[in-house]
């Protein structure tokens, strides 16, 4: 059984490096590797590196100012998050997910983050949740998708901040990293074609629940949520590497 922590005040986890997946502190190469780990997640997970961009290791040594043994262990680490694949004696790309593998990552997401969230939920306080409601508010005020995927992941990553776990946590993390791109091209969609609306609302919907300390309902909540996003890319394979 996990234990946990109250949490009154929200992470700040806007972005991949601040989830705590995969950069433990380090002396030496592994500093260096864990600082450059962090950085070409960001950028990944921004947009920089798109699904399929290739990572030159020559490139991330001069732009971090780093030897190669840094870079291959950061590499390494972004490896094990999903987030690159690297092929022996050919180099690392950024991976892309098949229309099959992504269906098949959704699904997984829709069984075990509501039971994270259910492990929080008694947890969270009068504070958090408050911090949670403003988060949803800013983003129906987004101007934009990638204000929007910064705010949403602060708003779902704290939800699941506050129990402690051996790998649920660790794991949901890991296949939100592995999933943000296609994230980012449902709301732009939905945007379009203003679906965003059921979004916004399941955050409310979302918010009320916890508010109410209602574990059933926010499990309710959150799969249905997370289901969406999943039968909308199935509506566009063209997002997908096949």
């Amino acid at each position: 059984m996990a234990s946990g922590k109250v949490i009154d005040m929200e992470p700040d986890i806007t972005q991949g490096r601040l989830d705590g997946v995969g950069t433990p502190t380090h002396s030496g190469h592994g500093a260096a590797g864990a600082r450059i780990a962090d950085g070409v997640r960001d950028s990944i997970l921004e947009g920089a590196y798109p699904p399929g961009t290739r990572i030159r290791q020559e490139d991330l040594a001069e732009r971090y100012a780093a030897s190669r043994a840094p870079v291959r262990e950061a590499l390494r680490m972004l490896e094990g998050e999903g987030l690159i694949t690297r092929v022996a004696n050919a180099g690392a790309w950024v991976s892309q997910l098949s229309r099959a593998e992504g269906e098949e990552l959704y699904r997984v997401r829709e069984r075990i983050e509501p039971l994270l969230l259910r492990m929080n939920v008694p947890l969270l306080t009068p504070g958090t949740v408050g911090a949670l409601d403003e988060l949803a508010a800013r983003m129906e005020e987004a101007a934009d998708a990638e204000e929007f995927l910064a705010l949403d992941r602060a708003f779902h990553l704290t939800t699941y901040a506050a129990a402690e776990t051996v790998v649920l946590r660790e794991t949901v993390i890991r296949l939100w990293n592995r999933t943000h791109h296609y994230r980012r091209a449902f709301m732009r969609v939905a945007r379009v074609d203003g679906a965003d609306t059921a979004v916004h609302l399941d955050h409310h919907l979302l918010v009320d629940a916890l508010r109410r300390q209602d574990a059933d309902e926010a499990e309710d909540v959150l799969h249905r949520h997370i289901r969406r996003t999943r039968v909308e890319l199935a509506r566009h394979p063209e997002i997908f590497a096949e």
